[in-house]
């Protein structure tokens, strides 16, 4: 079955909302559709659209609210005020929520609360009286790929790793802005990102972090290697020779430039799981001059042992922790983002960092 709507229908009307209705109910033979129409207002709250059926010659209703996003935050007021409308409801009448597109996320909150659903991208479960309806789409649509994208850039993600370097704290838009170093602005916007996604809660004391494990998912399935040159090395050093050379280097009272271990190295220090052959760093310009003469590093086509990232994204340098006197790494997070890219391996070496380092009660 087609997905009725293309995927840039984010706007949702109540025509679009019929047709996709219409579409989905069309491939059961069983159905008839006698009438989609508003209905009248129930207590404080009405309907988007009411659908009257016949089921095998019997009368049932589809009870449906419409909204203009998926996300939970909007989606569980909806799914409440469909659940108390069909309770005072006479027997056959289904609740059905419709978005421009529901995450996998919001799927489950339906399947818990009971309550059928259907988005314009093509994802439908409708269930009553017999007759089941399901269809996923694997693809997200493209306004949904925009805006996740856009709250783990490089910015955003300073916002993201200031809060989940203190998970449990309760952040003042102004004091993050001033910890993470971006606007005021552009921390409202993670803010509201946050918690469209029920991933953060606001409390008297400011935001914290609901879903810290959620927003990790998240971030691995959008997150690529950070934009920058990367550059390869072979250094005659090994064992403890190269990690005392690279371990002076690092901690250089060199204010002007930043160097760190990445990736596997940085795991090596933070949450130890496997070696390998090839050592990895990030640094500006004067960091990598420091590791090439404390490394004796010289340009190498193949057969490299180091290699050398310089991140367009100068946080990348600042944001590490120094576990050991000169060890000085990438953090947590992006340790572990970076590890999930690495191969095989990598998501090892992930796996067991984040369970080592980035593990939540919640």
């Amino acid at each position: 079955m087609k997905a009725p709507f293309p995927a840039e229908a984010f706007d949702p009307s109540l025509p679009q909302a019929e047709e996709a209705l219409r579409a989905v109910l069309a491939h059961v033979p069983a159905l008839r559709v006698e009438g989609i129409n508003d209905a009248s207002a129930l207590d404080d709250w009405k309907p988007d659209l009411v659908v009257r059926l016949r089921v095998n010659d019997q009368p049932h209703l589809l009870i449906c609210a419409l909204k203009p996003s998926g996300q939970p935050r909007y989606a569980r007021g909806a799914l409440l005020e469909l659940r108390r409308h069909v309770a005072r409801h006479p027997p056959g009448a289904t609740p059905v929520f419709i978005a421009p597109y529901i995450s996998p996320a919001v799927r489950q909150l339906c399947s818990a609360e009971r309550v059928s659903y259907l988005d314009l991208q093509g994802n439908t479960r409708i269930a009553f009286d017999g007759v089941f309806i399901e269809r996923i789409v694997a693809d997200k649509p493209q306004a949904e790929h925009r805006e996740l994208k856009s709250l783990f850039r490089p910015k955003s993600a300073q916002v993201l790793r200031a809060m989940l370097r203190e998970p449990d704290r309760a952040w003042r838009v102004s004091d993050l802005a001033d910890v993470s170093g971006v606007s005021l602005g552009h921390v409202s916007n993670v803010r509201n990102g946050l918690l469209d996604r029920e991933w953060a809660r606001t409390s008297d004391d400011g935001l914290v972090l609901r879903a810290p494990a959620a927003l990790l998912d998240a971030w691995r399935d959008s997150y690529t290697a950070p934009a920058g040159e990367q550059l390869r090395f072979y250094t005659p050093l090994h064992g403890s020779a190269l990690e005392d050379a690279a371990r002076d280097a690092l901690r250089a009272p060199d204010a002007a430039g930043h160097a760190a271990f990445a990736s596997f190295s940085a795991a090596q220090w933070l949450a130890p799981y496997g070696r390998t052959g090839t050592h990895y760093f990030y640094a500006d310009e004067t960091g990598l001059r420091a590791l090439q003469a404390a490394l004796k590093l010289a340009p190498a086509a193949k057969g490299e042992n180091v290699s050398v990232v310089m991140p367009k994204d100068p946080a990348l340098l600042t944001d590490t922790i120094e576990p050991a006197p000169g060890a000085l790494c990438t953090s947590p997070v992006q340790t572990w983002l970076d590890l999930c890219i690495a191969g095989e391996r990598g998501a090892e070496a992930a796996d067991h960092l984040r369970q080592e380092k980035l593990s939540w009660s919640r």
